[in-house]
């Protein structure tokens, strides 16, 4: 088991591009189907108590960045409320065991981030059950790839930035209503948001609309005391990748050629900047973007 502590060769931490990974499977996808499954740091992730006595809520909890962040604010002392689609409650109740193993409450509350009323209502169920919500992780997110402008639909068009920016939009907004100060909002942007592909129009251009919404946010509620931050990852071995989000046949070689380490990276090594970014530690990042992409130059 690689251990994210011990001084090595970041490019052979975890390993590169295989075969495997070109193996595919219907949205919105399971990590317990994957061929290779995702390092969430189950099994290594050592807290600290960095987070003690806060109070999460992270999307997209059930697996991949999302799955990493939980299990790391639950080692790190924070109570978590869980949001992820109900097909997806098989991964899910993994991870509400790691939270609860990690001795801190964990409140699975599955349902569709593309409905208003129920960000509402995830907010509102930390506010119920945690007694508030200091953290807020925007972890969610929607990429299908399409190739030609002319087959991508409105629909799409529509569900990827309903799910990717309105869905930021609806929870940040339900949250600032309740977060004391010392709050963070951590949302989830991209490479993409930089280098963008060019199958991932629809993607790519959220990712960079989260960038923006972001670091204005940042600036307005900065008097409240709440902080909110970014983090872009690179290409990040998740079942986001493999239920549409890449074609089939570049899922062989897979991050080998987006990243300067020639792997992709693997949602443990994306935890730690939710952390760092949810501690009082960071006190005076602000409107920040913090780029885990293995290297590759962003603005």
């Amino acid at each position: 088991m690689t251990d994210q502590y011990t001084m090595q060769d970041p490019a052979k931490q975890y390993p590169g591009p295989a075969e495997e990974m070109a193996q595919t499977q219907e949205g919105p996808g399971l990590e317990q189907r994957m061929p290779i499954k995702p390092d969430a740091g189950e099994q290594t992730y050592r807290g600290s108590g960095r987070l003690t006595g806060r109070r999460a809520v992270v999307t997209g909890a059930d697996s991949g960045i999302g799955r990493a962040a939980a299990i790391a604010f639950a080692r790190e002392g924070a109570d978590v409320v869980l949001n992820y689609l109900p097909e997806e409650e098989a991964d899910a109740r993994e991870v509400v065991k790691l939270v609860e193993d990690a001795g801190r409450t964990a409140v699975a509350v599955p349902g569709d981030l593309t409905e208003e009323a129920f960000c509402q209502q995830l907010v509102q169920t930390a506010v119920d059950q945690l007694g508030g919500v200091d953290i807020l992780a925007n972890v969610a997110g929607r990429q299908q790839y399409v190739e030609d402008i002319a087959d991508l639909t409105t629909e799409q068009f529509v569900d990827t930035y309903t799910t990717n920016v309105f869905a930021m939009f609806w929870l940040c907004k339900a949250a600032i209503a309740h977060m004391p100060p010392g709050s963070t909002i951590i949302n989830t942007a991209s490479l993409e948001a930089y280098q963008p592909a060019p199958i991932l129009l629809d993607y790519a251009s959220t990712k960079w609309a989260i960038n923006g919404f972001s670091k204005a946010l940042a600036q307005q509620v900065a008097s409240k005391g709440i902080r909110v931050n970014v983090v872009a990852p690179g290409p990040v071995w998740t079942p986001l990748q493999v239920a549409g989000g890449q074609p089939p046949e570049a899922l062989k070689s897979f991050g080998a050629d987006q990243s300067p380490m020639g792997r992709p990276a693997q949602p443990a090594e994306m935890a730690p900047a939710f952390v760092f970014l949810a501690s009082p530690e960071s006190s005076y990042v602000n409107a920040a973007t913090v780029s885990a992409n293995g290297g590759t130059p962003t603005p």
